[in-house]
């Protein structure tokens, strides 16, 4: 059987997996698959799953907040942000909730601390006004 090398790619870890088999990922055509001496393709994967089985019959699940795939003779690159790699789908399922969940808390703190640095400017600029000074 034919097999492929899949490179993951992030800002703070690389993994190489030898011997994978097929590829399957979505994008916004929706779901694909790759098999080894695919042509070369690029594409935007969506936010969630994809999942690869290598050549002994074992399967992984990647999750991943999307990213830049790029297949090319015989390699496939997969560049995102960060990425997670389990052979339970169930585990990795609860592991990609909790950090969608980690990152909607740490957005609306972000987006409280705009709130609360746009109230407090317009209450200055409002206080110069009040006192003469204008811009």
């Amino acid at each position: 059987m034919k097999t492929f090398t899949l490179h993951l790619q992030s800002a703070t870890q690389y993994t190489p997996v030898e011997q994978v088999v097929s590829f399957v990922g979505t994008d916004a055509s929706g779901s694909f698959g790759i098999l080894a001496d695919h042509m070369r393709m690029m594409t935007a994967l969506n936010y969630g799953m994809a999942r690869y089985r290598l050549e002994n019959g074992d399967w992984y699940y990647l999750a991943f907040p999307g990213g830049i795939l790029y297949f090319v003779t015989n390699n496939l690159y997969i560049s995102s942000r960060r990425f997670l790699i389990d052979s339970d789908y169930q585990r990795i399922s609860e592991e990609l909730i909790q950090q969608l969940f980690e990152e909607e808390q740490s957005l609306q703190e972000i987006k409280n601390s705009l709130n609360q640095l746009e109230q407090e400017m317009f209450r200055r600029l409002w206080q110069m006004r009040r006192s003469g000074i204008h811009l």
